[in-house]
């Protein structure tokens, strides 16, 4: 019965009802959709980290199999992952992965990418460091499609697995006995994985927010319905099945729309470069049970925010059906947003990373938990110091119901947390090569420099390259000249392959190339992060004041009818918004500043401060666009102010 009375209701509210409906339904689908893209985010980095875990070896404390090395090698300013394995005598080790079997000694395995590039370059640049390939890695053996990756067997005395390596394992990491290729994650594998984490809560905690605002979308509407069927004989059980129920179902449509939507939308996130490279789509699909715990949590969110604001039905519903203003909320909230901002130092201070998530969680929470009654303060302000009529107006609305005033403006103040805290943190690139010739080094054994360095003349004088070579203690230079170019360096760097077992001859700028990598990375992953809270905020500000205008329709018309101008009502609207969105804008992104402290390290970046001001502007500019977008809605409710049956 409550369930057929729900769907009749639900159907029969008329026009502004069924537009009502559709905001729901649409708010709830960009929040599922943007909700599995940060879930997908960090299944991916997993994804990634698992895939290339058999390349950082775990040492065997018995029952040794073979000895697996690894380094890195470049080309065409690209990083090449060169493993270097050997069975042990007796030994039958499983293939690592991608390969039909374990490398035999002098066997090499290139992955496509690679092996397109040493067909396309000359032999001499490319092709002569990796001679013969035996055939093709398949994708489990690569992070991302496009990598660069060689697997050369040898045997177990081979110099490249028994001569010492550089301890910087960025370059290399030396050989190690090993039971089997399962691997551990790297450093950097790690290192993603908790910037990825950081980034879904910045992403995640504004969607929930919206989430649940979406539940309460054309709220004054639906509670003076209930409220008159609670004065007509419904008990309290019945109304919460019924709110329930219409909330259910239209998230329930929002989460498989929002699904469809994500998974149309998985190919294009595929080609956002990360960590060198794409993604490989079935990576971003997050597992059955992930995605079906999506689409269950965000209906299951939204009936309960249904349920958290049905109190004052219940309980007074003829206070609802009188337009009563709710009673003032309380401080208690701004003293949870200072305590935690007071303890949000100490938390992060040599902790772990799940101390740190949950007290940048803390934080977020409690800035939105704080915002009404910071909105309730700004309107009793505004209403005393008003002017004029549109002013007088914005802040008696503020006033009267300072959560709607908040739905309005949480996405972009939250944004704007999200925006401080990322723009003191948005890093500055490392410095480039100094001034001078290009040079490779190379690190020799020691003692064994002079003898090094003559080789290394010798090799790049047959090979035709043009270099001054000498010895700087253990290191061996070459500098190559200021007019080398890319095709020159290559070519050097096949003349030198192997001229210290197990060691790369590298640039300056390939000995700094991950810490590079990782901050170009950190700054996509900003403009990520920041994209997806402003599309949140801006549909958040869209949706929201639409709805604000159906649930307000009938005090807008009886205003018309009195007299009132409707310049003066849309200026009224407009200061309702921009007013709370400039207090609480410029605190948040304080707030967010505030919690960037404790993780910064040096000055702050010019990068980020022009991040930060961007994002002050786009966020006012779509505040404002979208709520001029609801303006003909505005004259259409005011043209024909008669009640209408809801």
């Amino acid at each position: 019965m409550n369930l057929e009375l729900t769907w009749r209701l639900l159907r029969g509210g008329g026009r502004g009802g069924l537009l009502g409906t559709w905001l729901t339904l649409g708010a709830v689908a960009v929040a599922t959709a943007l909700l599995l893209f940060a879930v997908a985010a960090n299944s991916a980095f997993q994804a990634r980290t698992e895939r290339g875990a058999w390349r950082n070896p775990v040492p065997a404390a018995s029952g040794a199999v073979a000895v697996e090395a690894s380094r890195f090698d470049f080309v065409r300013d690209r990083a090449i992952t060169v493993v270097d394995l050997a069975a042990l005598p007796g030994r039958a080790p499983a293939p690592p992965p991608g390969l039909p079997r374990f490398p035999a000694p002098g066997e090499v395995w290139l992955s496509p990418a690679l092996a397109g590039l040493a067909r396309d370059l000359p032999a001499a640049e490319l092709a002569g460091r990796y001679p013969d390939p035996e055939g093709v890695l398949g994708d489990a053996a690569l992070v991302h499609p496009g990598e660069l990756v060689a697997v050369v067997g040898h045997e177990p005395d081979a110099p490249a697995l028994t001569a010492g390596r550089t301890d910087d394992w960025v370059v290399a990491r030396p050989p190690v006995k090993v039971a089997s290729l399962a691997g551990q994650p790297g450093e950097d594998a790690q290192a993603y994985q908790v910037l990825s984490l950081i980034a879904s809560v910045l992403m995640v905690v504004p969607l929930l927010v919206f989430g649940g605002a979406a539940a309460r979308l054309t709220v004054a509407r639906r509670d003076r319905r209930l409220a008159a069927l609670r004065l007509v004989g419904a008990t309290p059980g019945q109304i919460v099945a019924m709110t329930v129920a219409e909330a259910v179902i239209v998230a329930l449509a929002g989460a498989l729309a929002g699904a469809v939507v994500f998974a149309l939308a998985v190919p294009l996130l595929a080609g956002i470069e990360m960590q060198g490279g794409p993604w490989f789509t079935a990576d971003l699909f997050p597992g059955p049970l992930v995605l079906a715990g999506g689409l269950v949590a965000v209906p299951l969110l939204v009936g309960l925010s249904a349920v958290a604001g049905l109190r004052r039905v219940v309980v007074s519903p003829l206070g609802v059906a009188k337009r009563e203003t709710p009673p003032a909320m309380r401080f208690v909230r701004v003293l949870a947003l200072l305590a935690v901002l007071a303890a949000f130092p100490l938390l992060t201070r040599g902790t772990s990373v799940a101390v740190i998530v949950v007290a940048l969680a803390l934080a977020f929470l409690c800035v939105n938990l704080a915002g009404p009654w910071v909105v309730g303060m700004i309107g009793r302000i505004t209403a005393a110091g008003a002017r004029g009529p549109a002013r007088l107006l914005a802040g008696r609305r503020l006033v009267d119901d300072p959560r709607a005033a908040w739905r309005t403006v949480s996405g972009v103040a939250l944004t704007g947390f999200v925006a401080g805290f990322l723009g003191l943190l948005s890093p500055s690139a490392l410095d480039g090569d100094a001034a001078g010739p290009l040079q490779l080094r190379v690190t020799a054994p020691a003692g064994q420099a002079e003898r090094t360095a003559e080789l290394a003349r010798t090799r790049l004088r047959d090979a035709g390259v043009p270099a001054t070579v000498r010895p700087v203690k253990d290191v061996v230079v070459a500098a190559l000249g200021s007019s080398a170019d890319p095709a020159a360096l290559d070519r050097a760097r096949t003349a030198l392959a192997g001229i210290v077992p197990g060691r790369t001859p590298t640039t300056g700028h390939d000995d700094r190339r991950f810490g590079t990598q990782i901050l170009a990375d950190v700054r996509v992953g900003t403009i990520v992060v920041l994209s997806v809270s402003f599309l949140v905020a801006i549909a958040s500000a869209g949706i929201t004041a639409t709805s604000s205008v159906l649930d307000r329709r009938q005090t807008y018309g009886l205003l018309r009818l009195a007299g009132t101008p409707l310049e003066v009502l849309d200026r009224a609207r407009r200061a309702e918004t921009l007013i709370p969105l400039t207090v609480m804008g410029g605190g948040a992104i304080l707030t967010g500043a505030f919690c960037a402290v404790p993780f910064m390290i040096g000055g702050v970046s010019l990068v980020g401060v022009l991040t930060l001001a961007g994002c002050v502007v786009a966020g006012f500019a779509g505040v404002i666009g979208a709520g001029a977008l609801s303006r003909p809605l505005l004259r259409s409710v005011t043209t024909d102010p008669a009640p209408r049956p809801d």
